[in-house]
């Protein structure tokens, strides 16, 4: 079992990664329609890797 300290620091680092690619994105830094579309595919990766994560411990919590 994962201990709540890792558990809120893995989502805390998804979440900075999240912020730190849309801050490029929102900033004007895409240098064309190719790195936009690399851009927020990452951003879509985290966030369904986020997704995945807080529903396993979710249910983790259930099974408890």
């Amino acid at each position: 079992m994962i201990s709540k300290d890792l558990e809120d620091r893995y989502r805390k680092e998804i979440r900075r990664q999240m912020h730190e690619v849309a801050d490029v994105v929102d900033g004007g830094g895409c240098t064309d329609w190719a790195h936009y579309k690399q851009l927020t595919g990452k951003i879509e990766g985290l966030a369904v890797a986020e997704r995945a994560f807080l529903d396993l411990v979710e249910l983790r919590d259930k099974e408890q």
